[in-house]
């Protein structure tokens, strides 16, 4: 996976925009990067909490079921689970929790959902 990272850099850099695309896609379908993408979700501090659907990858089994289950085409967003949260100045504000299939979703697609 990350030699086809570096070669989408590399395509970038050389303004080969077809390519890149192309290696995008390659990279958002690859098993790999479905596991890994599974893996930063259930591995961070996150994993206890379900979205709208209560589903939580806590086994094994869920997790190689959940690779299976993300699919780009035809993928809709759930909504989000709304918490309220306290303020340090007393006052509350609104969360939205993403579900554990949206979380995988946008690490796949998009890379932007970083965990430490």
């Amino acid at each position: 996976m990350r030699k086809l990272q570096v070669r989408i850099a590399k395509a970038h850099k050389e303004k080969r925009y077809n390519k890149v695309k192309a290696l995008r896609y390659l990279l958002a379908t690859s098993y790999e990067a479905k596991a890994l993408a599974i893996r930063k979700v259930t591995s961070n501090k996150g994993k206890r909490t379900a979205g709208v659907d209560h589903m939580k990858w806590d086994t094994d089994a869920k997790k190689i079921e959940a690779i299976c289950l993300l699919k780009r085409r035809g993928y809709k967003a759930f909504p989000l689970r709304k918490v309220n949260i306290a303020k340090a100045n007393g006052k509350t504000r609104s969360l939205g929790i993403p579900t554990m299939k949206d979380r995988a979703v946008q690490d796949i697609s998009y890379g932007f959902r970083t965990y430490n």
